[in-house]
Order: structure tokens, then C-alpha cells, then sequence
């Protein structure tokens, strides 16, 4: 019986692609805040969720050879990423609310470690079931 490592780690394999981009997304916010006519953008997490499983489903063609490309396309949430609607821009024309983003940005954290923690008892589960323990 074969390994399948999709099936194994299932939903929080694909998380931590979403929340590992999400978090990029957030940092450049919370860097561009006193960027004037900078527009905050956030990701859609259930819409990127949906696109991450459609590109790991979709996914038929095989790899013959070590140089050759895999087939599915680059996980990407460019058709996720979405402008946050200010709460109260500023003057200079920028809509990133600092607070909001570091709150943001440490609830993304807090599911970006419980989705690593769920992959790394998986995988020590699966250590103990290899070697018998």
C-alpha cells in the first residue's frame, strides 16, 4: 500500500500553503502602513481553500522524469487576494489599519501553528506505525 501524503495530511497540508501566503500578504500591509495611497489587501481564506483543492484534484498528469515539470499549476491565491474595505482612511489615501492587521496577522499565526502541529503528529503517528512502537 502506497503513501499519499494529500491523504494523509488532507485539509491542513493545503492550509499551511493559504496561511503561509496570507501571512506574506498581512506583513506587507502592516510594512506599507505609512505608504501613502497604499490599499490593504487581505486573502478570501475559504475562496484560496476552495482554489488549493481544485489545483491539488486537478492534478492527473504524472512526472516521467526528474526534469520535467510536474504538471499542476503553482499554487497561487491571486484570484483570492482581495482590498480590505477601510474602516477609516487616512488623508494621504491610504486604508491600512494597523491595528487590524497585527490582529489579523496574529490569528493567522495562531492557525498557521495548529495546522503545523496537526502535520507534525501526523507524522509522528506515522513514524510510530513504520516502526512498530
Amino acid at each position: 500500500m502506497a503513501l499519499n501524503f494529500n491523504t494523509a495530511f488532507g485539509f491542513h497540508e493545503r492550509a499551511l500553503n493559504v496561511e503561509s501566503q496570507r501571512m506574506q500578504i498581512l506583513a506587507s500591509n502592516l510594512a506599507n502602513s505609512d505608504t501613502p495611497n497604499y490599499k490593504a489587501k487581505d486573502i478570501n481564506f475559504q475562496e484560496a481553500m476552495a482554489a488549493a483543492a481544485q489545483v491539488t484534484e486537478a492534478g492527473s498528469m504524472s512526472q516521467t522524469a526528474a526534469g520535467h515539470l510536474s504538471g499542476l499549476p503553482a499554487s497561487s491565491p491571486a484570484g483570492v487576494v482581495q482590498y480590505r474595505l477601510p474602516t477609516q482612511p487616512a488623508l494621504d489615501g491610504n486604508t491600512v489599519d494597523a491595528q487590524q492587521e497585527e490582529a489579523a496577522f496574529s490569528r493567522n499565526a495562531m492557525t498557521y501553528q495548529a495546522s503545523l502541529t496537526f502535520i507534525t503528529n501526523s507524522i509522528k503517528n506515522l513514524m510510530t506505525a513504520i516502526q512498530g512502537n
